[in-house]
């Protein structure tokens, strides 16, 4: 079960708003702004329509039910079908609202998703969000929480303005059949946004808490989805068994709690939505009594009296949408700060310079993250290209920790690392990563057409990797290669790939793992011959005579350095 930080003080201050209005004038103003504007013009045409029908509908809805109270046949014709016709004009705007409402929503989601899954992938973020731990569960943020932020952000937006359109073009309305009415609407809507907010306010952390939950559960599914195999061998079925429960336990407690909060705010809400309809005809029906007011003025009374107190009770009506926007936007913030730049925590200890066709150690130290154990002291070394280094140390965790280092992942410790580019450094870590899709595609850089498949073929057969290739089908298959290929098949693939790519360098850890030595072998030749730099990080199966250098690394922290044969020759 992912574990992180409790959740954040949620809540809709400043800040929240400062930067939701921050996020809404960026899409406006975005690439995209040209259909965002046109989409929120039309809307704003259409909401402008639909008030402006509404107060017609309630005044032919009142000469309608006058005509019935009058028997009057002719006036019930004509008012009768104005009636229809403005019901056919407000569905047909109403229809009309939704479509481009949707539309725009989609648009707005479409944008920010591509802006957040664009930083969220740039300078190592994930990464660095997942090694921190102060996010959990970015993937349900990005994918779920972006599509509720953008739909929910356009939906409140609407009814927030609708309602200010609504007190408009009803306030009228409602004061002219009775002073007493409208003001009786505002005093009676404050009341009720009050008592809401007090008996919902839990709902906000509870909502943020259930999507943790949920998330929680659905990652333990889908971990044992991507290990049946391991987990089948090693008879792991009684502890994931466990771990799903005790999540299911967690999200279960949780929705029994929002349940119980829901009910407390349902009696309320649904005994304020009853009087709603009963208080109109208590103010209006004794001036239809006493023959100052004709009976469709009753109707017409209860239409705009619900229109006001509506506009004005958003916070009542919305209350569950608003502590569940409320949750969203507290979990969205951290992974993008709503479009923001992300901020992560980077360590300075460990100084990186960019300079063109160098690898260089100088006086760096590394440590442990746990306990500051020195893993590797004051390393000093320069690999150049074409030359083979390999490094042995006590610990495994100093080859780990190196790589690493040199890929700008390990920032406990101090001293300072030259290197080109990444995208001029070819990492192969301990567990080999071969991505979905076509293997032309997984061994090759960009273009596919750039690199022919001579050259292709060349290098899975240098590092033994063809009959992998043929046994799935070839180079334009597609499929999720961490079903179909082994462990060490997809370490083979890695290789082919640094062949076929052929950087500044490569960090290899446990090259020879797969290979055997004489591939080992023909692999750092092909490296020589094409002008890379190697670091073999761990000894495994390969022979130091084929390396121009031996590091070896004590328990201490301490090292040597000793010519390798290769060297030599």
């Amino acid at each position: 079960m992912t574990t992180g930080p409790g959740p954040p003080d949620i809540r809709f201050g400043r800040e929240t708003l400062v930067r939701l209005g921050r996020a809404v004038v960026r899409f406006g103003t975005s690439e995209v702004r040209g259909r965002a504007i046109g989409f929120a013009l039309t809307l704003l045409a259409l909401m402008l329509a639909i008030n402006g029908l509404n107060v017609l509908n309630s005044f032919v809805g009142r000469d309608f039910m006058t005509s019935i109270e009058r028997r009057d046949w002719t006036g019930f014709v004509r008012d009768g079908s104005r009636y229809l016709g403005v019901f056919g004009l407000l569905t047909v705007a109403a229809v009309f609202s939704s479509f481009i409402e949707q539309r725009l929503g989609l648009l707005w989601r479409e944008w920010i998703t591509r802006q957040i899954v664009t930083v969220y992938l740039g300078d190592r973020t994930y990464y660095y969000l997942h090694a921190s731990g102060t996010v959990t569960n970015p993937d349900q943020r990005i994918a779920d929480d972006v599509r509720t932020f953008t739909t929910t952000t356009l939906s409140l937006i609407l009814i927030f303005f609708n309602a200010g359109l609504t007190i408009l073009a009803f306030s009228g309305v409602l004061w002219s059949i009775s002073q007493l009415l409208f003001v009786a609407a505002v005093v009676y809507a404050a009341i009720g946004s009050v008592l809401a907010t007090y008996l919902g306010s839990p709902l906000v952390r509870l909502n943020y808490n259930q999507a943790d939950r949920e998330a929680d559960f659905r990652a333990d599914l889908i971990h044992i989805r991507e290990n049946t195999e391991s987990v089948a061998l090693l008879h792991r079925e009684a502890q994931l068994r466990g771990r799903l429960l005790s999540a299911l336990d967690a999200l279960v407690a949780n929705m029994k709690r929002i349940i119980a909060v829901n009910r407390n705010l349902g009696f309320f809400m649904t005994g304020y939505n009853y009087l709603i309809q009963v208080i109109p005809a208590l103010i209006v029906a004794p001036l239809f009594i006493h023959g100052t007011a004709d009976f469709g003025v009753i109707t017409q009374s209860a239409v705009a009296f619900s229109y006001i107190v509506g506009a004005f009770s958003l916070v009542i009506t919305q209350f569950p949408v608003l502590s569940s926007y409320a949750a969203v936007l507290a979990r969205l913030t951290p992974v993008a700060a709503l479009g923001d730049p992300i901020e992560v925590e980077h360590g300075t200890g460990i100084a990186i310079v960019e300079d063109g066709p160098r690898l260089a150690f100088e006086r760096l130290t590394l440590r442990s993250p746990h306990d500051g154990e020195v893993l590797v002291r004051a390393l000093t070394l320069e690999v150049r290209p074409r030359e083979r280094v390999l490094t042995m140390a006590a610990k495994e965790l100093v080859n780990t920790a190196l790589q690493r280092a040199i890929a700008g992942i390990w920032d406990v410790g101090e001293g300072r690392i030259v290197r080109p580019k990444l995208e001029d450094v070819h990492f192969l870590p301990d567990r080999p990563y071969v991505p979905p899709g076509r293997l032309r595609e997984v061994l090759i850089d960009g273009d596919t057409k750039r690199v022919s498949d001579e050259r292709i073929w060349e290098a899975l057969r240098t590092v033994g990797a063809d009959g992998a290739v043929e046994r799935v089908g070839g180079l334009d298959v597609e499929r999720d290669w961490d079903d179909l290929l082994s462990v060490e098949e997809q370490r083979l693939m890695s290789l082919a790939r640094l062949l076929i790519v052929s950087p500044r360098f490569a960090v290899i850890s446990h090259l020879g793992e797969g290979l055997g030595r004489d591939g080992c072998k023909r692999v750092l030749d092909v490296l020589v011959s094409q002008g890379i730099g190697c670091v073999a990080l761990g000894d495994g199966v390969v022979r130091h005579d084929d390396f121009d250098s031996v590091i070896e690394i004590s328990a201490d922290g301490s090292w040597t350095e000793k010519s390798g044969k290769a060297a030599a020759r």
